[in-house]
Order: structure tokens, then sequence, then C-alpha cells
């Protein structure tokens, strides 16, 4: 607390002075104030979170020919490119079916329209095969992803590259 100190005289004759107070302000309450406040905000605060999004690996099988095989109209192929660049078809790739292969981007217009079309909403069986390049980048493997969260696609699979489907993008935009 605050003190008021008052000088002694010295005790000799003379002229009497007015006495000289001077103040002691006691800061240790304050500081206490301040250290309880400053704990009181850390422990009450929330701090922000990295967004991830859980992806859900399958189980490996016990016999791998036990695998179920894709029937060709029930797949969808997105090859991702460099330079950003996305390409898709409907079916496995396999050269006999002659697939269109088609040019997108990543916005709401490009492939999340495609990926909310009647064709792949409409097919309760329909499997994305995500099939990015040598020369893709993570981001656009991150960016696909995002986009099958977004239109809520549930059945996707992260493949390797196919020497049918760089072909067929080669022949189709000379990549």
């Amino acid at each position: 607390m605050a003190e008021v100190q008052e000088k002694a005289d010295s005790g000799k004759g003379g002229k009497k002075r007015s006495k000289k107070m001077s103040v002691h302000l006691d800061m240790t309450p304050m500081v206490d104030l301040a250290f309880l406040l400053l704990t009181f905000f850390m422990l009450t605060t929330t701090f922000s979170k990295p967004q991830t999004m859980e992806i859900n690996m399958p189980v490996k099988p016990d016999n791998p020919d036990e695998q179920i095989a894709l029937k060709a109209s029930n797949a969808m192929t997105i090859i991702l490119g460099e330079n950003d660049n996305l390409y898709y078809y409907f079916g496995l790739g396999d050269p006999a079916e002659n697939p269109e292969v088609l040019k997108s981007d990543y916005s709401a217009n490009g492939i999340r329209k495609v990926l909310i079309s009647p064709k792949v909403r409409g097919n309760d069986k329909m499997t994305v095969l995500v099939k990015p390049m040598e020369k893709s980048r993570y981001k656009n493997v991150v960016d696909i992803l995002d986009e099958l969260k977004i239109t809520d696609t549930n059945r996707f699979a992260i493949v390797e590259v196919s020497d049918n489907d760089k072909e067929l993008v080669k022949s189709k935009f000379g990549e």
C-alpha cells in the first residue's frame, strides 16, 4: 500500500522548515494482479487447431486375389498432370473402350461440377480413381481430395498412373 514518510527534523534550532513528505507506492499487488490475469487468459484461450482431413485407409487383405473387380461403368478416372492440369474420363482406361478424355480445372465450375453431375451422383457404386502423374504437384493431390470431400464423394482411390493413361493424355493433349 501507499505510505507517507516524513523526515524527522534535525533537532537544531532555527527556522522551522516545512516537512518534506515522500510517497512510496508498493507495486507488489499490481504485479500479482497482472500475473493472475495473464494466467487466466492463457488457460481460457483456445488455440487454433490445424484442420486436417481424416482419410480411412483400407485394410490390407489376407489374400490379394480376393480383391473386388471394378466395372468400367462404375469408374471415373482423374489424371493429375503437370502445370496444374487435370484430365478425366469415365471408365478404367482400357484402350479397347476408347474413353473420351476431357480437360478440366480445380474450380467450382470445373471438376466439382463433374463430380456433382447426375452421371456420378446417380451411380451409388461409382468409384473415383485419382492418378497423379510424376510431374504433378502434391498441392494438386490435396486439391482433388478437397474437391472429393466438398462433393461428398465417399468412394475414391489414389492409384498409380498407368502407361495407357499417359498415352491417352499424350495423344489427346500432347502432354
